[in-house]
């Protein structure tokens, strides 16, 4: 079976090999080379991003030469109600990485915070992009987007068009489209309560197929892989209930976490900075989120796999998962009965209390309460 999906891939390769680079610039195995990676820096990289997207470890040579071809992409990045930190989790990097040299060189046609064009001509780039690449461009879009009333809260360009007619336009005719971190994805904190603008995420304004990519902000592999999946297979990702790429939003936080053997024994952070803390305890009790957060990050990390909040001493915040904003806080204290009531009769805070003063029995329904969410979830998906 493998072998025939490698089939489909190699041929899809071959096609956008015969077509020409949009970006007449170095390619991107030249630009690779020259910013200090060997041959064997590349292939390692590929071999990782293809564990990192879950497919067999033989596809590593086609993951290698779909990231060579990046630059037959057009893309067409839109930014919309947002801080712009999806973009620069890819961008703020104190050496380039594979990853954002994928990004730079990808024939990226539209793009606020980079491109030189501004005003008139910035107007008139987005146009043509739309109408030269129809049908071929991939559009990614950052931010949430005011609607209603209160469409008018964002407009972008001399002629003043709404984010929302921008996206609307730039959507039709997309050969796929990623909303890009949780406000795109979900509204973010533009649409938390009492959400002045009446923002919403990107599914709520096209009725094409929408694959979110959310976090604040998603990790760079994220993005890139995202891209790279798109290359080699030209269709969608297998996408959960949220439309989220199960290759990285298909298991919790929780679940690789370097403290969940702490849970396990019952072993908490009861205040930050105690002993606890200074141990490497697990945060539930300060607020972590990871049991109820499907996302990478603990497996990724950030800044090259450097470090995540958790690693450094915070909760994870939930900031993936829909109207985090609204549903996750306080993000200094525990869910507790919020989520779900009861499991067996205890609530998740009960759990855990005594977890931690050793009714070890208690240890498994901890996880069942945890796993509950999970099978929850699957059970949405069929």
């Amino acid at each position: 079976m493998n072998q025939d999906v490698l089939i489909k891939i190699n041929e899809r390769l071959n096609w956008l090999s015969s077509l020409k680079s949009i970006d007449k610039g170095e390619s991107i195995t030249k630009a690779i080379k020259n910013s200090g990676f060997s041959r064997r820096d590349f292939m390692k990289w590929a071999g990782a991003m293809t564990a990192f997207m879950a497919l067999p470890a033989s596809f590593a040579p086609a993951v290698a030469r779909a990231a060579e071809l990046a630059d037959r992409l057009p893309v067409i990045w839109l930014h919309m109600a947002e801080c712009t930190g999806c973009s620069e989790s890819l961008l703020r990097s104190d050496t380039p990485t594979i990853d954002s040299l994928i990004f730079d060189y990808i024939s990226l046609e539209y793009h606020e915070t980079l491109m030189a064009a501004a005003g008139w001509q910035a107007e008139h780039n987005l146009e043509s992009a739309i109408e030269k690449y129809k049908g071929q461009y991939v559009l990614m879009v950052e931010g949430g987007i005011p609607t209603g009333d209160t469409e008018h809260y964002l407009t972008i360009g001399a002629h003043g068009t709404t984010g929302k007619q921008s996206a609307v336009k730039a959507s039709q005719n997309a050969a796929a489209i990623f909303a890009i971190g949780t406000c795109s994805s979900f509204g973010g904190i533009q649409a938390a309560r009492p959400n002045p603008s009446n923002a919403v995420s990107l599914s709520k304004v096209t009725d094409k197929k929408v694959i979110n990519v959310p976090g604040c902000p998603p990790s760079e592999k994220n993005i890139v892989g995202n891209v790279l999946h798109f290359l080699l297979f030209g269709t969608l990702p297998a996408l959960d209930v949220f439309n989220r790429p199960k290759w990285a939003y298909g298991l919790r936080i929780h679940d690789l976490c370097e403290r969940r053997g702490h849970f396990d024994a019952g072993e908490f952070v009861q205040n930050f900075g105690d002993e606890g803390a200074k141990n490497g305890y697990c945060l539930y009790k300060v607020g972590c989120k990871g049991p109820y957060t499907f996302n990478n990050c603990s497996r990724e990390r950030f800044n090259s796999h450097t470090s995540w909040p958790v690693q450094a001493g915070h909760g994870c915040i939930g900031c993936s998962e829909p109207d985090f904003w609204d549903n996750m806080g306080p993000f200094e204290e525990p869910m507790g009965d919020r989520l779900y009531n009861t499991v067996l009769g205890l609530g998740a805070d009960n759990v855990s209390d005594k977890i931690g003063i050793g009714i070890l029995a208690l240890t498994g329904i901890g996880i069942a309460a945890h796993a509950l969410i999970a099978a929850t979830r699957k059970d949405s998906e069929v």
